[in-house]
């Protein structure tokens, strides 16, 4: 049975995703910093489904921590097929001369360095076996930029970046690294929106309408399965159609 590892799992897109796999019969390594309660719960009751699914604690921007929380997978479960590197965090909206350093390289550090740090860990699984799925989550952000979301809009673009150059770099070991890009998706991250802010972004949106993180889930599980094995280096927006 097939092993994947999803960092910032407990929550939001990142549950979604767990779910997804979970529910295709595959081992769910959940990865999760502060999100103890929601993790645990998210555990039960996919066990209650018959999953096979256990919760590593970890701060991805922590290198240790990564090499540590790689190890216990490959002790629980055995070899890392996919790795979903969806842990992130954004800052406030606001306009960029507002942002600290601080702001700045805490964005950084979990939404690039830590992905890298993830991404690091489990290549030499990978290699060994000449066979394996990364799939990185981004943001529209990313593609296109966004106004009062600089310092996030940068972090995704760079995990844009590293994801086509690290497609090439591990392409002759069998190694598929593609990115997903999503929309606005209900989330808690966007729970701050009002009723009207959703309105008014929808008009941009062809779809009419926000994601869910149920749209997300599917785009990563393609990604990961073996319909998907001619394709790497690839940004997938799931968007409604945004851009």
């Amino acid at each position: 049975m097939k092993t994947v590892l999803i960092t910032g799992g407990a929550r939001g897109i990142g549950r979604a995703i767990a779910e997804k796999f979970a529910d295709m019969g595959i081992n769910v390594a959940i990865n999760y910093n502060r999100s103890k309660d929601e993790a645990e719960l998210l555990k039960k009751t996919l066990l209650e489904k018959g999953a096979k699914v256990e919760l590593f604690c970890a701060d991805v921007a922590d290198t240790v921590a990564v090499s540590k929380m790689v190890e216990d997978v490959n002790s629980t479960f055995g070899d890392i097929d996919v790795l979903v590197n969806n842990a992130g965090i954004a800052l406030p909206q606001g306009v960029f001369t507002d942002v600290t350093e601080a702001g700045t390289k805490k964005v950084f550090d979990v939404d690039v360095f830590g992905l890298m740090n993830c991404t690091k860990a489990v290549i030499p699984q990978m290699v060994r076996k000449k066979s394996g799925k990364i799939i990185n989550i981004s943001s529209i952000w990313g593609v296109c930029g966004g106004s009062c979301e600089v310092v996030y809009s940068s972090a995704k673009a760079a995990v844009i970046g590293f994801t086509k150059a690290l497609a090439k770099e591990l392409g002759p070991s069998g190694i598929n690294v593609n990115c997903i890009a999503p929309g606005l998706i209900d989330t808690d991250m966007n729970g701050h929106l009002s009723k009207e802010d959703i309105e008014d972004f929808c008009q941009d949106v062809p779809l009419g309408r926000i994601g869910k993180a149920e749209d997300v889930a599917n785009a990563v599980w393609f990604l990961a399965s073996g319909g998907a094995d001619y394709i790497t280096g690839q940004i997938l927006n799931v968007d409604g159609g945004m851009i």
